[in-house]
């Protein structure tokens, strides 16, 4: 949560066998609408992912330090290999590169956008695990979730997680900024999640109160999310829903508490201690994985999935989806193939196929994907490149209307180029 705040609350044998190794097909679940419960395990998993990045980048993950931008390219690894469009926004500011992590869940209605967020860096002093790896762990877990079920709501889903919040809120203020006026008129709702997790905690929810036209369905969705009783606060513009709200975009959020004292009224209705800060380690280098209640984590990523379930609309569920996770070996300068058969799709396949790919490689520039098609057309999803970074964990989106969805699919994956090696983790074919 920022300083600037006036408000005090706030190998050709491995492709044998993946050639006779039969692919998994998992269908979406029956239950996919349900709101589901997050797992608390898997939060404090990401969290000390954050912390982890932190001790290894000198102690903080701050903008323009090498943590932060490992803890962007960490989340935004996840985010591919879950489906989602990802994109990295860049900024200046104190001539360091900030960097925005923008994902979109496909599907939905494109002029109907809910969005979620909270501010992935840290200060300089500490690695900000509560401010804000707590938002971030738990926005990161639902986000997962969503994937999981493959939820297909009726609104569209955007995840953002932005940078140099603690510096006067400027990785959102550049979001919101640079959206074209069509674009900011599509966002019909922004929830912001700054610290979840304090260790003395409260359960704030954003009042409506002063806030766009819309902001009161999100406030009473948050504070039907609790089953412990809640307090309104005016956060005013202490965390990055304010550039929202300057938009005229409807806001709303939870806030477990910062440097502010627990009176003793709070401290008889949610536990803890009165007189003492609801997190003592606020901006210090002791907000570490020790600095975090997990009850509050809980209950709040719990809050975030309840909102974005109540808020998004139930959808059509999507189709199945098919996926292989043999294997296959990559040698230099060679052609591999990996299958996946598909039955029991009514049809042709659709418009935006989505297909996840899983690949381990040094330069993954040397790389072309096509997706091959049961009758033998190919779809080219990646040509080679310049691009020198490693790996590739994305989703392309193929428009495969004219062919029949049932039979033997197949990613081929050519190197063209030598010195470099690698591997097919996984794909997936989501329909």
């Amino acid at each position: 949560m920022s300083l600037k705040r006036t408000t005090p609350l706030a190998s050709a044998l491995l492709l044998a066998a993946a050639l006779l190794s039969p692919p998994v097909a998992t269908a979406a679940p029956v239950d996919a609408l349900a709101v589901p419960d997050i797992s608390l395990t898997n939060v404090q998993a990401h969290l000390n992912d954050l912390q982890t990045i932190a001790t290894n980048n000198g102690g903080n993950r701050a903008h323009g330090r090498p943590g932060y931008l490992a803890s962007i390219n960490h989340l935004k690894a996840k985010l591919d290999a879950a489906g989602y469009q990802t994109s990295v926004q860049q900024f200046t500011y104190n001539s360091a590169t900030g960097y925005n992590l923008i994902a979109d869940w496909p599907g939905g209605d494109p002029n109907s956008v809910l969005m979620l967020g909270g501010h992935l860096d840290s200060v300089t002093s500490g690695p900000g695990i509560n401010d804000n790896g707590t938002g971030s762990a738990g926005l990161l877990e639902v986000a997962l979730t969503v994937s999981r079920l493959s939820f297909a709501p009726q609104k569209h889903i955007r995840f953002g997680w932005w940078g140099a919040e603690e510096l006067g809120l400027v990785g959102s203020n550049h979001y919101v900024n640079s959206l074209p006026t069509t674009e900011r008129s599509k966002l019909k709702g922004y929830l912001n999640f700054d610290m979840i997790g304090s260790p003395n905690p409260g359960y704030f929810v954003y009042s409506a109160s002063g806030q766009p036209t819309g902001s009161l369905q999100l406030q009473q969705t948050l504070q039907a999310a609790f089953s412990v009783p809640t307090e309104l606060t005016s956060v005013g513009g202490r965390s990055d829903h304010a550039a929202f709200a300057r938009a005229g975009i409807p806001i709303g959020g939870t806030f477990t508490g910062a440097e502010v004292i627990k009176t003793a009224a709070q401290a008889q209705k949610w536990g803890g201690t009165s007189g003492v800060a609801f997190d003592r380690c606020y901006h210090r280098s002791c907000d570490t994985i020790t600095n975090v209640n997990a009850t509050a984590l809980d209950r709040n990523s719990d809050a975030i999935a309840y909102a974005l379930w109540n808020l998004a609309g139930a959808g059509t569920p999507p189709g199945p989806r098919f996926e292989n996770l043999t294997d296959v070996t990559i040698p230099d300068l060679s052609t591999v193939e990996s299958p996946i058969t598909v039955s029991g799709v009514a049809g042709n396949a659709p418009a935006a196929l989505a297909v996840g790919v899983d690949i381990a490689h040094t330069y993954r520039g040397d790389l072309v994907i096509d997706l091959v098609a049961p009758d033998g057309t190919a779809f080219r999803v990646k040509g080679s490149s310049s691009d020198s970074a490693d790996n590739i964990l994305t989703t392309y989106s193929v428009n495969a209307s004219g062919e029949v969805a049932n039979g033997t699919w197949k990613l081929r994956v050519q190197d063209v180029a030598s010195a470099d090696v690698g591997r097919i983790n996984g794909w997936s074919l989501q329909f």
